[in-house]
């Protein structure tokens, strides 16, 4: 058995995206890659698993599959169907997106969520994200990123996600950052197919704006900085348990 570390790599973006195929060949100087990652784009499918119809899967390469499911899917067949992987991974990597996923894109986002399925399996995980067309370099910082996290000892307790962020021009350094506000043009807007019956498109004109937070992701990218951010999946509000308690009927409540 290989001494090396296990990563299994996915994307949203489909199993030949150029960003997953610079990243996996980046991670294979130090690594054993295996790559579980969709059969074709499931951008913004967030965190969804396929339930109501079966999953086609085939090798494409050597340690390379591709699966016509989601994200989320990628990640749990990978650790579930037997023998697919020699062993546990050391680490789930996910990308590198063709674009942003910043502030709360993070909850849309398929990539983030491929990471997050193996954090909730209890496996450090990091999502790549890139506002440039450059993926050879980006996939370069990844390498560095992830060996860095294979040698960080992490907090007990739930699993280390990170996501990571590339500007759109070569960066001037990297920061530890927290998550943004991205602020979309948001709309439904009624059309009519050549039948004359009425679909919808969902989302207004592309772009987004970001609201002023200090120390976010958006801030870092915005003056040329790479963000590192962590992630939580840890669901629960603490601060709303008394809106929960009264709710529930607690007298003593606040």
């Amino acid at each position: 058995m290989s001494d090396r570390p296990l990563l299994l790599v996915s994307n949203d973006d489909g199993v030949d995206a150029p960003g997953i195929v610079a990243l996996r060949s980046a991670l294979a100087s130090f690594a054993d890659v295996y790559t579980v990652a969709p059969q074709t784009e499931q951008s913004a499918k967030s965190h969804s698993i396929t339930l109501h119809h079966p999953l086609r899967f085939h090798e494409v390469e050597e340690h390379v599959w591709a699966v016509d499911g989601t994200p989320a899917d990628c990640v749990y067949v990978a650790f579930f169907l037997k023998d697919l992987l020699p062993r546990r991974p050391d680490m789930v990597v996910s990308g590198i997106n063709h674009g942003p996923n910043l502030g709360n894109d993070v909850h849309y986002s398929g990539t983030v969520a491929a990471a997050r399925e193996g954090a909730l399996r209890g496996v450090r995980s990091i999502a790549f994200s890139n506002s440039s067309s450059d993926m050879e370099g980006a996939a370069q910082y990844a390498k560095r990123f992830c060996r860095q996290l294979l040698e960080t000892t992490t907090p007990a307790g739930q699993a280390v996600l990170l996501n990571v962020n590339f500007p759109s021009k070569p960066p001037k350094g990297v920061r530890a950052t927290r998550l943004g506000l991205r602020l979309y043009s948001d709309d439904v807007e009624v059309r009519d197919d050549p039948r004359g019956r009425h679909y919808l498109w969902i989302g207004g004109p592309g772009g987004a704006t970001s609201e002023p937070v200090e120390g976010a992701d958006t801030e870092a990218l915005e003056e040329g900085y790479i963000s590192v951010t962590p992630l939580s999946i840890e669901a629960t509000q603490p601060d709303h348990l008394g809106v929960a308690a009264y709710v529930a009927g607690r007298k003593d409540a606040p």
